[in-house]
């Protein structure tokens, strides 16, 4: 008991020295967690968390928590005025832990201890009358209607933790329009309370509680405080000294606050060690928003460990996932770039039969995550396609077509919203501006989508503003949208004619993505030559493209070595304009018979040979889940037939399955003409 009482007191007299001057307190009978404490102006209190920040030491922040520790006179400490005993009290305002002592007896330096009885004087009640009240962050947010309100209330009367009058702001903030905001913002930068408020904050930084320095950073960046300031720098720092604190919540608000800020110095290293925290507790976390949250955080470079460790704990919560949730994941593994098939999978299920009264945000973030994950699941796709059809008069065409744009990029068209859109387009071409006519004009040439009763309406309304916008729109719009025009075998004449001018085809070659304009000038005048009867004599001097790789398709060329026999048959065929083709079949006029193929008989203009063009084609050529071809195939396709090929697709993937003996089969079937097969057995080697 001795030596317990004993190292008390050394305790006391090393704690005593930290006591700062000039500053009047006195004993609450009660106990110790309600100090009294009175701040003659704003720089004693300021001077008083200085000195109490410059002499603290951690180890005593730590040792001693609301403690009240008494001194007996002689060691310089002054009253004024008052009945009371020198005092030092560390309570909440300093120090965010506590230890328990008996409140009804103090300790003096003997060791000894004796009752203590105070009388309130009328001074004492003045001191409870001045003493600044706590200020809580909901409250104040209800009470003040702007930035300022809430600097001229700390102003009069500063409390702790100044964390609660930053998040109030923040909480005012986001009730205001944008430039409401903005205006506040500026306000707020002026107003002369403004710099107290973050000297003060810097200070308590390493005694407040840890969710409230972390509540304080956010609100901070929230509110757009320069990042590269000293306030700013001093927190991260501070808050990276004490990441162990870190619960389950001021995880989920750190990785909020790091999602938000630029890489720097202080940023990196907190970001790594947010990264280690999480590897230590991702399985003690509890919350699914709170794991999704640091997910998002943990940032693209992320070691894949890790990235596996918290997409096992996300399946392992999959039960858990809420509508809203599954709606997030999407966003969340693309922004750790980590590309999880079961886990999109099950979300994909949950999004698709919950898809009604989903936000169009959400959907538009589903898809751009979609496409940064190379993630394609068809059912997702028909599923927000249908749901935004069927409720197409509820949305604005900008966000249609912002919807279109990202399920052109998967390749995926939904034929009921085209339709719908086209429709809407043509009745209603108020919305249309240079980029929408752009955009609208590449989505329905790439996706080759028309219909039987409105493409024709929906192509003058687009050729129409396209016209009336030819003052001011650029030379690379200019040369898109008549691409465009050119795949969908349409030909305005004005723009076309605009485009063709010598200033405007120089422009395109020396500026801008030249290699990407010389192609599509390349299309332009191939489509002028061969589907434009008023633009034929069009001719475009233009650079050579770049060689195309060639694919030799070995088992097409073994299948039709098989089936018509050496020398039947071309290989790598270049035609003009440009045009490749993988094999090229000549045969007569009815497609009954191959003939023989020969230097001699390459007379493209006899009337009794069918050139054949046989065209291996990928999956991207087409539409996803579908045999409609896209824009540049549907061209070429036609291209070749009007330069007298017959066209024949063969899909890589389909031959690369079928066994020889299915493969000649399946050829036989596309070379030869229906009513060729069904007459009788063709001899396949007979004019070979």
């Amino acid at each position: 008991m001795k030596n317990r009482a004993g190292s008390f007191l050394w305790n006391l007299r090393q704690f005593s020295t930290l006591v700062p001057t000039g500053r009047t307190v006195r004993l609450y009978p009660s106990g110790f967690c309600r100090p009294k404490i009175v701040y003659s102006n704003w720089n004693l209190f300021q001077s008083y968390l200085s000195n109490f920040d410059n002499r603290m030491q951690s180890s005593i922040r730590y040792l001693f928590q609301d403690a009240l520790i008494f001194k007996s006179g002689g060691d310089g400490f002054q009253t004024k005025g008052i009945s009371t005993v020198t005092v030092l009290t560390v309570d909440r305002l300093l120090c965010s832990r506590r230890l328990s002592f008996n409140s009804e007896h103090f300790v003096s330096d003997n060791g000894l201890k004796k009752n203590f009885h105070h009388e309130p004087s009328n001074e004492d009640v003045l001191t409870k009358r001045t003493k600044p009240t706590p200020i809580n962050c909901r409250k104040l947010s209800q009470e003040c209607n702007s930035l300022s309100d809430v600097l001229d209330i700390f102003s009069k009367a500063p409390t702790f933790p100044s964390s609660n009058y930053f998040s109030a702001m923040w909480t005012i903030a986001k009730r205001m329009s944008d430039d409401q905001k903005r205006f506040e913002k500026q306000l707020m930068f002026n107003h002369p309370a403004f710099s107290q408020l973050c000297e003060q904050i810097m200070r308590e930084a390493k005694i407040m509680h840890y969710d409230n320095l972390l509540f304080s950073l956010h609100a901070m960046v929230k509110l757009g405080i320069p990042q590269n300031t000293l306030l700013v720098q001093t927190l991260l720092r501070v808050v990276q000294e004490r990441i162990n604190e870190c619960d389950e919540t001021c995880l989920s608000v750190l990785s909020t606050i790091l999602e938000a800020m630029e890489p720097c110095k202080n940023v990196d290293v907190l970001r790594a060690g947010l990264r280690m925290l999480v590897d230590q507790q991702a399985w003690k976390i509890e919350r699914v928003f709170t794991l999704q949250t640091v997910m998002k955080c943990i940032g693209k470079d992320a070691p894949i460990g890790l990235k596996r460790k918290l997409e096992m704990k996300a399946l392992k919560e999959l039960d858990q996932f809420s509508v809203l949730n599954s709606q997030h994941m999407f966003a969340v593994l693309a922004a750790m770039n980590h590309r999880s098939i079961v886990l999109l999978n099950e979300c994909s299920k949950i999004v698709t039969s919950n898809i009604h009264g989903c936000p169009f945000k959400i959907l538009i973030s589903i898809l751009q995550s979609c496409r940064d994950l190379q993630y394609v699941n068809i059912d997702l796709f028909k599923g927000i396609a249908d749901y935004v059809a069927t409720t197409f008069d509820m949305w604005k065409l900008r966000k249609v077509l912002f919807l279109l744009i990202l399920f052109e990029n998967f390749g995926f068209r939904p034929v009921s919203l085209m339709d719908l859109f086209m429709k809407k387009a043509a009745d209603e071409p108020g919305f249309l501006n240079v980029k929408s006519l752009v955009s609208i004009l590449h989505v329905y040439s790439s996706l080759n989508h028309f219909h039987k009763c409105w493409t024709h309406e929906f192509l003058e309304v687009m050729a129409s503003a396209v016209t009336g916008s030819l003052h001011h729109i650029s030379s690379e719009n200019l040369l898109n949208a008549v691409c465009s025009f050119c795949l969908m075998n349409h030909f305005p004449l004005a723009p076309i004619n605009q485009l063709l001018q010598k200033d405007i085809i120089h422009d395109l070659l020396t500026s801008g993505d030249v290699e990407r304009n010389v192609h599509k000038l390349h299309v332009l005048a191939a489509c002028l030559k061969l589907e434009a009867p008023c633009h034929k004599d069009t001719h475009l001097v233009l650079p050579q493209l770049p060689p195309t790789p060639l694919h030799p398709h070995a088992k097409v060329a073994e299948v039709l070595s098989s089936l018509l026999g050496e020398g039947c048959f071309s290989k790598s065929v270049w035609l003009p304009h440009n045009y490749y083709i993988d094999f090229e079949i000549r045969m007569d006029a009815n497609r009954s018979q191959v003939l023989p193929f020969s230097d001699v008989d390459a007379v493209t203009s006899a009337t009794n040979i069918q050139r054949v063009a046989v065209l291996c084609v990928p999956r991207s050529t087409y539409c996803l889940d579908s045999t409609h071809p896209r824009g540049f195939l549907a061209m070429k396709m036609r291209h070749l037939k009007v330069m007298g090929f017959h066209v024949i697709l063969v899909n890589n993937w389909e031959v690369e399955k079928l066994e020889m003996k299915d493969a000649v089969t399946f050829l036989k079937t596309k070379i030869y003409s229906p009513e060729a097969l069904s007459t009788a057995d063709i001899d396949l080697q007979s004019t070979c």
